[in-house]
Protein backbone atom coordinates (compact mmCIF):
# COMPACT_ATOMS: atom_id res chain seq x y z
CA UNK A 1 0.00 0.00 0.00
CA UNK A 2 2.93 2.08 -0.39
CA UNK A 3 2.87 4.97 -3.16
CA UNK A 4 4.30 2.74 -5.89
CA UNK A 5 1.26 0.61 -5.80
CA UNK A 6 -0.66 3.15 -6.84
CA UNK A 7 1.64 4.43 -9.46
CA UNK A 8 1.80 1.30 -10.71
CA UNK A 9 -2.07 0.58 -10.82
CA UNK A 10 -2.51 3.76 -13.03
CA UNK A 11 0.79 3.07 -15.08
CA UNK A 12 -0.82 0.00 -16.06
CA UNK A 13 -4.51 1.06 -16.33
CA UNK A 14 -6.05 -1.32 -13.55
CA UNK A 15 -8.09 1.43 -12.29
CA UNK A 16 -11.54 -0.74 -11.31
CA UNK A 17 -12.16 1.87 -8.89
CA UNK A 18 -12.78 4.67 -11.41
CA UNK A 19 -16.49 5.18 -12.40
CA UNK A 20 -17.44 6.38 -15.85
CA UNK A 21 -19.71 8.30 -15.03
CA UNK A 22 -21.14 10.55 -11.95
CA UNK A 23 -21.96 8.41 -8.91
CA UNK A 24 -25.34 8.23 -7.60
CA UNK A 25 -24.80 8.92 -4.70
CA UNK A 26 -23.41 12.39 -4.91
CA UNK A 27 -26.34 13.48 -6.56
CA UNK A 28 -28.52 11.65 -4.27
CA UNK A 29 -27.36 13.01 -1.20
CA UNK A 30 -25.12 16.42 -1.61
CA UNK A 31 -27.91 17.93 -0.64
CA UNK A 32 -28.04 16.70 2.58
CA UNK A 33 -24.80 18.92 3.13
CA UNK A 34 -26.81 21.85 2.59
CA UNK A 35 -23.78 23.62 0.68
CA UNK A 36 -23.71 27.11 -0.95
CA UNK A 37 -21.78 27.89 -4.09
CA UNK A 38 -19.31 29.73 -2.15
CA UNK A 39 -18.48 26.83 -0.21
CA UNK A 40 -14.97 24.98 -0.93
CA UNK A 41 -15.09 21.62 -1.91
CA UNK A 42 -12.15 18.96 -0.66
CA UNK A 43 -12.22 15.49 -3.18
CA UNK A 44 -9.24 13.28 -1.22
CA UNK A 45 -7.74 10.94 -3.92
CA UNK A 46 -10.06 12.35 -6.61
CA UNK A 47 -8.47 10.22 -9.54
CA UNK A 48 -9.78 11.31 -12.51
CA UNK A 49 -13.22 11.23 -11.40
CA UNK A 50 -16.18 12.94 -13.43
CA UNK A 51 -17.62 13.47 -9.45
CA UNK A 52 -15.07 16.33 -10.03
CA UNK A 53 -16.70 18.29 -12.86
CA UNK A 54 -20.23 17.33 -10.88
CA UNK A 55 -19.52 19.06 -7.99
CA UNK A 56 -17.45 22.25 -9.81
CA UNK A 57 -21.16 23.08 -11.55
CA UNK A 58 -22.19 23.70 -8.49
CA UNK A 59 -19.33 25.33 -6.20
CA UNK A 60 -16.42 27.70 -7.50
CA UNK A 61 -13.78 25.65 -5.73
CA UNK A 62 -13.52 22.17 -6.10
CA UNK A 63 -9.66 21.12 -4.57
CA UNK A 64 -8.34 17.54 -5.56
CA UNK A 65 -5.56 15.48 -4.05
CA UNK A 66 -4.20 12.68 -6.02
CA UNK A 67 -1.09 10.57 -5.88
CA UNK A 68 -0.65 9.69 -9.68
CA UNK A 69 -0.13 12.54 -12.38
CA UNK A 70 -1.28 10.39 -14.67
CA UNK A 71 -4.75 10.37 -12.84
CA UNK A 72 -4.37 14.28 -12.51
CA UNK A 73 -3.04 14.45 -16.61
CA UNK A 74 -5.93 12.40 -17.63
CA UNK A 75 -8.55 14.07 -15.99
CA UNK A 76 -7.65 17.14 -17.67
CA UNK A 77 -6.82 15.73 -21.36
CA UNK A 78 -9.97 13.73 -21.33
CA UNK A 79 -12.59 16.89 -20.57
CA UNK A 80 -10.22 18.92 -22.94
CA UNK A 81 -8.93 21.31 -20.35
CA UNK A 82 -5.34 22.80 -20.35
CA UNK A 83 -4.73 23.48 -16.92
CA UNK A 84 -1.99 26.05 -15.32
CA UNK A 85 0.86 23.83 -13.78
CA UNK A 86 2.22 25.26 -10.38
CA UNK A 87 5.19 23.11 -9.41
CA UNK A 88 5.26 23.45 -5.51
CA UNK A 89 8.65 21.40 -4.29
CA UNK A 90 8.88 18.23 -2.43
CA UNK A 91 7.66 16.14 -5.27
CA UNK A 92 4.31 17.97 -5.75
CA UNK A 93 2.25 20.01 -8.53
CA UNK A 94 -0.97 22.17 -8.19
CA UNK A 95 -2.63 21.50 -11.37
CA UNK A 96 -5.78 24.21 -11.97
CA UNK A 97 -8.24 24.92 -14.48
CA UNK A 98 -11.50 27.27 -13.97
CA UNK A 99 -13.38 26.14 -10.64
CA UNK A 100 -10.99 22.51 -10.47
CA UNK A 101 -7.47 22.79 -9.12
CA UNK A 102 -5.81 19.11 -7.96
CA UNK A 103 -2.60 18.83 -6.06
CA UNK A 104 -0.63 16.18 -7.31
CA UNK A 105 1.39 14.20 -4.52
CA UNK A 106 1.16 13.04 -1.52
CA UNK A 107 -1.98 13.29 0.71
CA UNK A 108 -0.31 13.70 3.63
CA UNK A 109 2.34 16.42 2.45
CA UNK A 110 -0.44 18.49 1.12
CA UNK A 111 -1.06 21.71 2.57
CA UNK A 112 -4.73 23.63 2.16
CA UNK A 113 -6.89 26.52 3.38
CA UNK A 114 -9.88 24.68 5.31
CA UNK A 115 -12.52 23.63 3.03
CA UNK A 116 -15.69 23.45 3.86
CA UNK A 117 -16.93 20.27 3.26
CA UNK A 118 -15.79 16.56 1.95
CA UNK A 119 -16.58 13.78 -0.65
CA UNK A 120 -15.01 10.98 -0.21
CA UNK A 121 -15.86 8.10 -2.31
CA UNK A 122 -12.51 6.35 -2.48
CA UNK A 123 -10.10 7.44 -0.04
CA UNK A 124 -10.46 6.18 3.41
CA UNK A 125 -11.52 2.56 1.22
CA UNK A 126 -8.73 2.43 -0.17
CA UNK A 127 -6.25 3.01 3.33
CA UNK A 128 -5.29 -0.17 5.29
CA UNK A 129 -6.46 -0.76 8.63
CA UNK A 130 -2.88 0.64 9.81
CA UNK A 131 -3.66 4.21 8.27
CA UNK A 132 -7.12 5.11 8.71
CA UNK A 133 -6.63 6.89 11.61
CA UNK A 134 -3.99 8.48 10.97
CA UNK A 135 -6.33 9.62 7.17
CA UNK A 136 -9.14 10.40 9.09
CA UNK A 137 -6.76 12.60 11.63
CA UNK A 138 -5.50 14.48 8.21
CA UNK A 139 -8.64 15.23 6.74
CA UNK A 140 -10.44 16.42 9.73
CA UNK A 141 -7.29 18.99 10.01
CA UNK A 142 -8.11 20.09 6.28
CA UNK A 143 -11.53 20.97 7.17
CA UNK A 144 -13.53 23.93 9.19
CA UNK A 145 -15.19 23.98 12.08
CA UNK A 146 -19.07 23.24 11.54
CA UNK A 147 -17.85 21.23 7.92
CA UNK A 148 -19.60 18.25 6.85
CA UNK A 149 -18.05 15.14 4.99
CA UNK A 150 -20.11 13.06 2.51
CA UNK A 151 -18.53 9.68 2.99
CA UNK A 152 -18.87 6.36 1.31
CA UNK A 153 -17.73 3.00 2.72
CA UNK A 154 -17.96 -0.76 1.79
CA UNK A 155 -19.13 -3.48 4.20
CA UNK A 156 -18.01 -7.12 2.86
CA UNK A 157 -16.07 -10.11 4.96
CA UNK A 158 -12.83 -8.94 4.47
CA UNK A 159 -11.57 -12.72 4.82
CA UNK A 160 -13.62 -13.13 1.42
CA UNK A 161 -11.29 -10.87 -0.26
CA UNK A 162 -7.91 -8.35 -0.42
CA UNK A 163 -8.15 -4.85 -0.45
CA UNK A 164 -8.47 -2.30 -2.02
CA UNK A 165 -11.26 -1.52 -1.73
CA UNK A 166 -11.03 -1.78 2.32
CA UNK A 167 -14.03 -3.34 4.28
CA UNK A 168 -14.72 0.15 7.07
CA UNK A 169 -17.38 -1.37 8.87
CA UNK A 170 -19.89 0.83 10.84
CA UNK A 171 -18.37 0.45 14.09
CA UNK A 172 -15.15 1.73 12.81
CA UNK A 173 -16.54 5.01 11.26
CA UNK A 174 -17.73 5.39 14.45
CA UNK A 175 -15.06 5.18 16.30
CA UNK A 176 -12.72 7.06 13.39
CA UNK A 177 -14.97 9.90 13.60
CA UNK A 178 -15.79 9.89 17.03
CA UNK A 179 -16.68 13.71 18.26
CA UNK A 180 -18.55 14.24 15.37
CA UNK A 181 -22.15 13.65 14.62
CA UNK A 182 -22.65 10.99 12.19
CA UNK A 183 -25.88 10.45 10.06
CA UNK A 184 -26.15 7.09 8.50
CA UNK A 185 -28.12 7.62 5.03
CA UNK A 186 -27.92 4.49 3.00
CA UNK A 187 -27.04 0.66 2.76
CA UNK A 188 -26.90 -0.74 -0.53
CA UNK A 189 -26.55 -4.46 -0.38
CA UNK A 190 -25.86 -6.19 -3.14
CA UNK A 191 -27.56 -9.09 -4.85
CA UNK A 192 -26.32 -12.28 -5.97
CA UNK A 193 -25.88 -10.57 -9.76
CA UNK A 194 -23.29 -7.87 -8.64
CA UNK A 195 -19.76 -8.35 -9.84
CA UNK A 196 -18.02 -8.73 -6.45
CA UNK A 197 -20.73 -11.01 -5.05
CA UNK A 198 -20.08 -13.34 -8.96
CA UNK A 199 -16.10 -12.91 -7.49
CA UNK A 200 -17.44 -15.08 -4.21
CA UNK A 201 -18.23 -12.91 -1.91
CA UNK A 202 -21.18 -13.60 0.61
CA UNK A 203 -22.14 -10.10 0.98
CA UNK A 204 -21.31 -6.63 -0.07
CA UNK A 205 -22.88 -3.43 0.73
CA UNK A 206 -22.12 0.24 -0.34
CA UNK A 207 -22.87 2.73 2.92
CA UNK A 208 -23.48 6.17 2.79
CA UNK A 209 -22.76 8.81 5.89
CA UNK A 210 -23.25 11.89 6.51
CA UNK A 211 -20.06 13.28 8.67
CA UNK A 212 -20.36 16.95 10.98
CA UNK A 213 -17.98 18.40 12.41
CA UNK A 214 -18.31 20.36 15.66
Amino acid sequence: MDAEFWHSRWAENRIGFHLNDTNPVLAKYWPRLNTSREDTVLVPMCGKSLDMTWLAEKHTQVIGIELSEIAVRAYFSEHLYTPTVIPLGNGQSLYEFDEVSIYCGDFFATKIDPVDVVYDRAALIAMPPSMRKLYVEQLLSMVKAGGRILLVTLDYPQAEMDGPPFCVTGEEVAQLFSGCQITHLERDEADESHPRRQKGLTRFAEEVWLIELP
